[in-house]
């Protein structure tokens, strides 16, 4: 396993690790006119450190949505309003009226047949204190877990279900939303289709259950694999200011915003990257 420590010098800018585990703030970068260089830049970091950092970025809305579009294709999440004008814009509003809810490890849109690649998320504004994303390196999580428990959950699956989340946010119920979006079987391990490494890829936002397992087994389990992403040494922490964006891979690493700040108010802008279908594939 190699961890990078020493500052890394890109085409288009510097990237300083924020933790021995993960994350870089890619000091230098301009993404008001990000060029193939750049955008080819980012990428290779995105796949060495799992999620990056941006300071002083004051691009609009439609800078926003071109800089993501350079990595594939969108996603609209079903939280965005259909009236919404650029509906591949999720925004995340808290304030004294809606204290925040993201506050569990997690990784973003799992429920999907094809969960996404990437989210990139700019701050809009923000508390004058707290309100920091953390994330958590899922491919040290799964290399810390001992011979045993690796061999327990290699090649089972377990059950994505969106209705865990976004039944009450979407003021509907598991029934209608399953009609829509059912509740996807994916790899408890997965391999990372980029760099071939094995991801643990369970978080208790969305993982239901472990498939054709008992149900308590199955409970027990999956909480000892989502208490893997609270170890802080494999974790960074991202403090926002205005002008931040962070962008990070949801097939290697997990996050967690900090809803410390209530009842301030803190607005953000995600835009999301479509992936593929995830699988674990037992040469690697």
């Amino acid at each position: 396993m190699t961890i990078h420590y020493a500052r890394e010098a890109f085409a288009r800018f510097e990237a300083r690790p924020m933790s021995p585990a993960i994350g870089a703030e890619l000091i230098g970068a301009n993404l008001s006119q990000p060029d193939d260089q750049l955008i080819d830049d980012v990428r290779a970091a995105l796949l060495k450190y799992r999620v990056v950092f941006f300071r002083d970025q004051h691009i609009t809305r439609e800078q926003h949505i071109a800089f993501a579009r350079a990595f594939g294709e969108l996603e609209i999440h079903p939280a965005t309003p259909m009236e919404q004008p650029d509906r591949e814009v999720l925004r995340i509003a808290h304030g004294p009226k809606s204290r925040g809810t993201e506050n569990a490890w997690h990784s973003d849109v799992t429920w999907r047949d094809t969960p996404s690649l990437g989210s990139i998320l700019r701050a809009i504004e923000l508390p004058e204190v707290g309100g920091d994303t953390l994330f958590a390196n899922m491919k040290l999580a799964y290399d810390k877990l001992d011979d045993e428990t690796r061999e327990r959950i290699t090649g089972r699956v377990a059950v994505h279900d969106i209705a865990r989340v976004f039944a009450g946010r979407l003021n509907t119920n598991a029934t209608q939303l399953h009609e829509k979006f059912p509740p996807m079987e994916h790899p408890i391990v997965r391999t990372h289709p980029e760099t071939g490494e094995r991801i643990l890829y369970v978080n208790t936002a969305f993982t239901s259950h472990i498939k054709d397992m008992d149900p308590e087994e199955s409970s027990a389990l999956l909480g000892r694999l989502y208490l893997t992403a609270w170890n802080p040494e494999i974790q960074c922490r991202f403090r926002w200011a205005p002008g931040s964006l962070a962008f990070w891979d949801n097939r290697a690493c997990q996050h967690f915003a900090a809803s410390d700040y209530f009842p301030e108010v803190r607005i953000m802008e995600r835009v999301t990257i479509a992936g593929d279908r995830p699988y674990f594939d037992p040469a690697e």
